[in-house]
């Protein structure tokens, strides 16, 4: 079986590579340039054909691919030449458009010149897009998949449940509370958070109506002021749906971890209130502040309560028990959701808009780096996804195409947002950017991409394979930790 699991990481990741270089591929000989080798993986070729003027090829390293297309504009770094090498006039020895940051190494092609003409930058602006346009499509594809087979729900997908609602939010002072459950937006009834989601974000002013219905029975109606997040949508400002907190895993030394709390264990109530969410058991620790309180806890079917201190967090600036959780964990199995292609899309750019936010933002930049996660991080989710539900699996891919998509479009040097800027100087100017300064560029960013892989790589392999392997090798039985990427730390 867990070969079973391997090959199917490998065909989905693969394939994620290969939308994206085809996107490439197909803009390029749409608008007649020369496309040289099409490569899936990287490094030395184990398998070759030539089809036409392509060389169609799959590499030895399964992670990146690249499209040798000699006449878009060569990263010195990649390639050996710099953006001003006198073969730009007459040919060049290729541009290998990466797929995205982990793929930058680099495949020796044919260094002879050879008599090609020049693109028109805005050519080669749609080519850079194409890829990214590639794994879009694709996401939409696998979207489909999901909303016609069915997933495991969260409880956002089925209910309309107040998890959270930030202290400055509005709507506090208009009387919302936690437990309320919103029941109609604009007048028109809503099933869930998926379509809260989508009344406000369609709705024609910056004010909505929200009729709630409280948790002793009675419903009013108030309006709710809305702002635009990062991607063009409306939403509800400091407003969440309801989660389970279900541990992921517990700080070595913490308040909880002397409690006795384990990975596994779902959070019911904390100090006498009921919790209802990760973002809500935050503030109920905070309010805490460092006295010891009953939590009561699920552990399998037993119901058990334990007295648990607060610790302040110097970096976080708050207090926490010492717990993470993982939402995409926090699933009902039972219980299938059909969310339709566009939802799902969308809820895959918002997350990575938060969480591209959170890491420009110092007060949060912190927490949103200790977050990021490297290939291991992503081939372990990839096949803990598996292990749970091969449609589960489907749904990870398509989020982390459009992850690859937006990634790629950010205007970096040797990312595909790079080459878009680097054209649009052209187009703008009349003339290309100065070559030593794409060079210098090409060269830093590359060294740092190289190095942030590295860095990710290793810490990845520290926090979610060593521990595994410690406890094979010790022969010990617990369940292992399951890695928190989009989690709230209590």
């Amino acid at each position: 079986m867990a070969f079973v699991y391997i090959l199917a990481m490998l065909i989905l990741f693969s394939l994620s590579i290969f939308v994206h270089e085809l996107g490439h591929f197909l803009a390029a000989r749409a608008l007649g340039l020369v496309a040289d080798v099409f490569s899936i993986g990287m490094g030395r070729a184990v398998w070759k054909r030539k089809i036409g003027a392509t060389s169609w090829q799959i590499g030895w390293l399964p992670f990146g691919g690249y499209v040798a297309l000699p006449q878009m504009d060569p990263n010195s770094f990649l390639e050996g030449t710099g953006p001003g090498d006198r073969r730009q006039e007459t040919g060049d020895r290729g541009q290998k458009t990466g797929s995205d940051p982990l793929s930058p190494g680099s495949c020796p092609l044919d260094p002879a010149p050879r008599a090609l003409p020049r693109v028109a930058p805005w050519k080669k602006i749609v080519v850079s897009i194409a890829g990214a346009a590639g794994n879009v499509a694709f996401a939409f594809l696998l979207a489909a998949i999901v909303w016609i087979v069915g997933k495991p729900s969260s409880l956002q997908e089925q209910n309309g449940v107040v998890g959270f609602i930030a202290t400055n939010s509005p709507a506090l002072a208009l009387g919302l509370a936690i437990g309320d459950e919103i029941v109609a937006v604009n007048g028109e009834p809503v099933r869930n958070w998926i379509d809260i989601s989508e009344k406000v974000a369609l709705g024609a002013s910056d004010t909505v109506v929200l009729r709630v219905r409280a948790s002793a029975g009675e419903e009013r109606e108030f309006p709710v002021g809305t702002e635009k997040a990062s991607i063009g949508v409306r939403m509800l400002p400091g407003i969440e749906g309801m989660d389970p907190c279900l541990v992921a895993s517990v700080d070595p030394g913490s308040g909880a971890e002397a409690a006795g709390l384990l990975p596994g264990d779902q959070i019911l109530r904390f100090d006498g209130q009921a919790v209802y969410g990760p973002a809500h058991l935050s503030q109920l620790v905070e309010a805490a502040a460092g006295r010891p309180v009953p939590v009561e806890f699920l552990r399998g079917s037993e119901r058990l309560t334990a007295a648990v201190e607060s610790r302040y967090d110097e970096t976080l600036r708050r207090h926490r028990i010492g717990i993470a959780f993982n939402a995409l964990f926090d699933l009902d199995f039972a219980t299938r959701t059909h969310p339709t292609p566009w939802a799902q899309v969308r809820g895959h750019a918002t997350a990575i808009f938060s969480f591209l936010r959170a890491l420009a933002t110092p007060s949060t930049s912190g927490a949103a780096a200790g977050a990021v996660g490297g290939p291991v991080l992503i081939l372990l989710m990839l096949w803990l996804m598996l292990k749970s539900s091969f449609i589960l699996a489907i749904w990870f891919t398509g989020f982390l195409n459009v992850n690859l998509a937006i990634i790629n479009l950010l205007p970096l040097p040797i990312l595909d947002g790079g080459h878009v800027v680097m054209n649009l100087w052209e187009m703008i100017f009349r003339r290309p950017a100065p070559p030593r300064l794409i060079n210098a560029l090409a060269n830093v960013f590359a060294v740092l991409f190289i190095a942030l892989f590295l860095a990710l790589t290793f810490r990845d392999s520290v926090r979610h394979l060593a521990p595994p392997v410690q406890r094979w090798w010790s022969g010990e039985q617990t369940q292992p930790d399951q890695p928190a990427v989009f989690d709230e730390k209590p």
